[in-house]
């Protein structure tokens, strides 16, 4: 017995040392260090968004993130990257199952998680083109090229079929005075900004060097004063349109059942006619109120017909609407005289929960069929008259996208509407998320938004982002305010997409200038 136990004591002893041993090397080189920073950093920079709105976190989250990537190869900076990101989505995009968890048992976590991995991933991505930057370009240009590389990832993550545009760090300044760089160059170029003082943060602890960082402060400084000097939407015109955005707080767990109708109808109409002494110019209810297929219900829509008609306004009334076979998520246009005017479908679906990409061969997945809405894509960027202001309606997810309110401002839209339903996402972070991404739409493009949410938050936005009117959730109230024409802005005439490739020839430069003026440094 004696001689058959030594060896297997040898052996955990060896292996006892060999842990310790790889735990005193990860410790000495630095990568425990380096991934409580990236973890600090993504839980900092979920911090600034709602609901704690530490908008402070957001500089402080991405100063640590450039520090850890400055000082890492461009292998050790993309897993830092990914994980700091994977992190900061988990964190930021917890609301996504609030409701949907309920229906899929075990696979909630995934709901959350999968799109955090995914979304991390373009930090990850982000991280490589930064150590390129800190490798080869100037010294003194490097953090600039850092902060590009991550802005153009943000866009990448933002746009296309399967873009997830929240959690922007832009959309964290939606309350403070540095909101104003987003009238020139968009949310991206406002992340942009906020990169550029991290990544010059970072550099100074990094390299002991603080002229960069002096520098750089100053020239904000100089841009914001200039940037805020020439800001339209600091002094508008006096509003003098009335609007009213509805809310009937009718909750996702009631919506969708058979006895809701009638009373999202009653609801909703009682809602309406309270306005008719404020004599408004055009009235918003949220999106898929009417739960049912109205161009289908000839009763409906005509007693909606003359319900605007009454009012001698626009109504904007969120439904289904059923063309060819297909369905559609649908904004249904009454004018003044009682008619249908138009209806506009949405643009922009929800991935995986409003349309599935590549259904066709993924349908045995689990719950695919039962959960998935199965909408069709709507193709039209419309701009509709009305009886305030030409306006282009936004469908929820649609709001988060300005390349799709870009090109309908392209078109002549003076006002923004958006409809939606934030109730699947309760009282989490969610609706109040999605209520600031609003306020940068307004900025982006200089003009009034008004926004009306089935639970809430309901609104009415003016150019230079602040909610002039603002409901509290889980209310039956009605929103009620007056807007104007469109201040205008720089980013209208430029688009976000004229940013995006902006921030990569930004990046390009800088990184051929470095190649052009030094020999590459050595990696970390």
């Amino acid at each position: 017995m004696g001689v058959t136990c030594r060896p297997q004591a040898a052996t955990a002893s060896a292996a006892t040392k060999i842990n310790k041993l790889s735990l005193r090397i990860i410790l000495t080189s630095g990568v425990a260090l380096d991934l409580g920073v990236a973890a600090c950093a993504g839980v900092l920079l979920a911090l600034a968004f709602p609901k704690t709105n530490l908008t402070w976190a957001a500089w402080l989250g991405a100063a640590a993130l450039f520090w850890t990537w400055q000082r890492a190869s461009w292998k050790r900076a993309f897993w830092l990257g990914w994980f700091a990101g994977a992190i900061f989505f988990a964190i930021s995009f917890s609301w996504f199952g609030h409701t949907v968890g309920a229906f899929v048992g075990p696979f909630a976590p995934a709901i959350v998680l999968v799109p955090a991995l995914a979304e991390g991933a373009f930090v990850g991505l982000a991280a490589i083109l930064a150590t390129l930057a800190y490798r080869y370009a100037l010294p003194a240009l490097a953090p600039l090229g850092a902060a590009a590389a991550f802005t153009i990832f943000e866009w990448f993550r933002s746009i296309g079929v399967l873009g997830v545009p929240f959690a922007q760090l832009g959309y964290s300044q939606a309350s403070t005075p540095f909101v104003v760089f987003a009238a020139y160059a968009g949310t991206y170029g406002l992340t942009f900004v906020l990169c550029t003082v991290a990544a010059y943060v970072a550099d100074t602890a990094v390299r002991r060097r603080v002229r960069p960082l002096a520098l750089a402060l100053v020239s904000l400084m100089l841009l914001f004063f200039a940037a805020w000097s020439a800001w339209p939407a600091r002094q508008p015109a006096p509003p003098t349109i009335r609007v009213a955005a509805v809310q009937g707080d009718i909750a996702q767990s009631l919506k969708w059942t058979p006895q809701a109708l009638q009373l999202a109808v009653g609801r909703y109409e009682r809602l309406t006619r309270s306005l008719t002494a404020f004599h408004p110019k055009l009235v918003v209810w949220p999106e898929t109120v009417i739960t049912t297929v109205l161009n289908r219900s000839p009763q409906l829509e005509g007693s909606f017909g003359r319900l605007a008609a009454s009012l001698g306004a626009t109504l904007v009334v969120g439904s289904l609407d059923v063309r060819a076979g297909k369905l559609y998520n649908a904004l249904f246009i009454f004018a003044p005289n009682g008619r249908l005017q138009a209806i506009y479908r949405k643009r922009q679906l929800v991935p995986f929960a409003e349309s599935f990409p590549g259904k066709s061969f993924l349908g045995w997945l689990p719950y695919v069929g039962k959960l998935v809405g199965g909408f069709s894509h709507g193709h039209t960027n419309g701009v509709y008259p009305s009886a305030a202001l030409p306006f282009a309606p936004l469908i929820c997810w649609e709001s988060a996208f300005s390349d799709l309110t870009d090109v309908q401002v392209r078109r002549g839209a003076q006002l923004l509407v958006i409809s939606t339903d934030d109730a699947w996402f309760g009282r989490s972070a969610g609706p109040y998320q999605h209520a600031q991404i609003a306020q940068l739409r307004a900025v982006e493009y200089g003009q009034w938004v008004v926004r009306a949410a089935a639970t809430g938050v309901s609104g009415i936005i003016a150019p230079n982002g602040r909610y002039v009117t603002q409901t509290t959730l889980d209310t039956q109230t009605v929103a009620t305010g007056v807007v104007g024409p469109p201040t205008g802005s720089v980013f209208a005439h430029l688009g976000p997409t004229t940013i995006g490739f902006a921030l990569i020839a930004l990046y390009v430069g800088v990184l051929l200038l470095g190649l052009l003026r030094v020999e590459p440094r050595d990696a970390p």
